[in-house]
């Protein structure tokens, strides 16, 4: 026999539905004896997005079995407000600042690098591999890719909107509430490595004639050990973090 529910879905999940189906309370009607996971998912709401499901008001998990004209509110991931005595979703809100990016994001990675958060990427990663690494270092996966993000298997991740790299940059920020944690220059753009002070001495055989004459503080990635140095490309950077921190 059909179940026929009442959905609602907050915020940013719209993002995910139908013009008719956004913002406002709408009958569904499925076979079987679906989870509340396998019913939203089958509307186009990847999991991973969901922080947390009122049935009837009450908080549910993702196994729950919805019953015949149940009324269901299916809300983002909360930021500014402590749910932590009523989710049932997860031992705890989403709240992780590690990310694994897909290949679509290469820019992305560097930004984020940039600004001094763990982001893995490698535009060989496959999605098996995404998702052992998501689940194993508790990283967010961030992707353009819904199909990753449907895999059950995945518990933290975030379907990225723009396909501007600074656009995508300010979304993820003000997406998981970053602004407070940034940190200028603390990892490497390349590889992701922690940067470290390095004395002048140790590494000025890698410098190039004019960056040993008018520099004198120098910095180094503990893993690939690149080089870094106050020029004017790291001024820019700065700026630009300080944008990201002070947006208006």
């Amino acid at each position: 026999m059909p179940t026929t529910v009442y959905l609602r879905f907050y915020e940013e999940l719209n993002d995910f539905l139908l013009g008719h189906k956004r913002k406002l309370s709408f009958e569904h009607t499925f076979n079987g004896n679906m989870s509340i996971k396998d019913v939203i998912e089958s509307i186009g709401v990847p999991h991973t997005e969901v922080d947390l499901i009122l049935v009837n008001g009450k908080s549910v998990d993702f196994k729950f079995k919805a019953k015949n004209k149940d009324q269901i509110s299916v809300y983002p991931m909360f930021e500014s407000i402590d749910i932590s005595d009523i989710i049932k979703l997860r031992p705890k809100p989403l709240r992780v600042t590690k990310f694994i990016l897909d290949v679509h994001l290469g820019k992305l990675a560097k930004y984020l690098r940039m600004i001094g958060f763990d982001t893995l990427y490698e535009n060989n990663y496959t999605d098996p591999f995404i998702i052992e690494t998501s689940i194993s270092e508790r990283r967010i996966i961030l992707t353009r890719d819904l199909g990753i993000l449907k895999n059950k298997q995945v518990a933290h991740g975030y379907y990225i909107r723009s396909t501007n790299p600074k656009e995508q940059l300010k979304e993820v920020i003000e997406r998981f509430d970053l602004r407070k944690n940034i940190q200028a220059i603390t990892r490497c753009m390349e590889c992701n490595g922690t940067i470290k002070v390095v004395e002048k001495e140790k590494i000025i055989d890698q410098l190039k004639p004019k960056t040993k004459k008018y520099f004198n503080e120098f910095f180094q990635c503990t893993t690939c050990k690149k080089v870094y140095w106050e020029g004017s490309h790291y001024h820019r950077m700065i700026e630009r973090i300080c944008s990201l921190q002070n947006p208006n």
